[in-house]
């Protein structure tokens, strides 16, 4: 699981990090609002530890923004504030949760996986794009009908990318997300793109239309593109 924490306090952020990824989360950290929303606009991430008072852009504008915008990514408010008139406005901004400043790390643990078992449960069981049918409950996979065997590993990734289609995705997202290596000496990128070759051969070959795409450079990318 992918988390942002947009937090001005480096002592604060560096804190949460490390305690995070040592709890088997992938963390990026913005200091400022302003990083913040740029880093919310250019990737994906499946859950926001998001400060109120910073720098530039505040939380309460970041989170009206955003969801303005549509964007239903889980935001977790943090705040020294702790009068009930702003518990409302924080969650009427369009906050999932609130925690006050001071916390408990077992607390902000907690509430970060009640959310994201919030999220898992409204998950479709199946996904689709193009003539591709992935299906999460019975871990099966068809393209145009046709069920294509795949090994766990191929299917984890897979469902990776599906959960964010038409997103790129980075070696360094799938080693930390669906590998689950976050300290690793040496990286996986050679067994990553070996599990994206056969991907492509089984999802692909044969078709006009390819969905496993690679952009140079970055990574990967689900999405329809014909080939002459």
């Amino acid at each position: 699981m992918r988390l942002l924490i947009v937090e001005d306090d480096a002592k604060t952020s560096g804190a949460l990090k490390t305690g995070l990824e040592n709890d088997g989360f992938a963390i990026t950290v913005a200091r400022t609002g302003e990083e913040g929303f740029f880093l919310l606009n250019a990737e994906q991430f499946d859950l926001v530890v998001l400060d109120w008072m910073l720098p530039g852009r505040d939380g309460i504008e970041i989170l009206k923004t955003l969801r303005k915008r549509g964007t239903s990514t889980p935001v977790l408010l943090l705040t020294a504030r702790d009068a009930v008139q702003d518990r409302v406005l924080g969650l009427e901004s369009g906050a999932d949760d609130y925690l006050v400043k001071p916390f408990a790390f077992a607390e902000l643990i907690a509430r970060i996986r009640s959310l994201l078992r919030r999220l898992a449960a409204v998950e479709p069981l199946r996904k689709t794009i193009a003539d591709l049918v992935l299906d999460l409950e019975k871990r099966r996979v068809w393209r145009v009908g046709k069920l294509i065997e795949l090994t766990p590993r191929e299917f984890d990734v897979l469902a990776y990318l599906m959960r964010q289609p038409g997103q790129v995705v980075t070696r360094e997202m799938l080693a930390h997300d669906v590998w689950g290596e976050l300290n690793r000496v040496t990286p996986l990128d050679n067994v990553i793109d070996v599990h994206i070759a056969h991907l492509r051969r089984k999802l692909d070959e044969g078709h006009p239309v390819k969905l496993v795409q690679t952009v140079r450079g970055v990574g990967f990318v689900l999405r329809e593109e014909a080939r002459a």
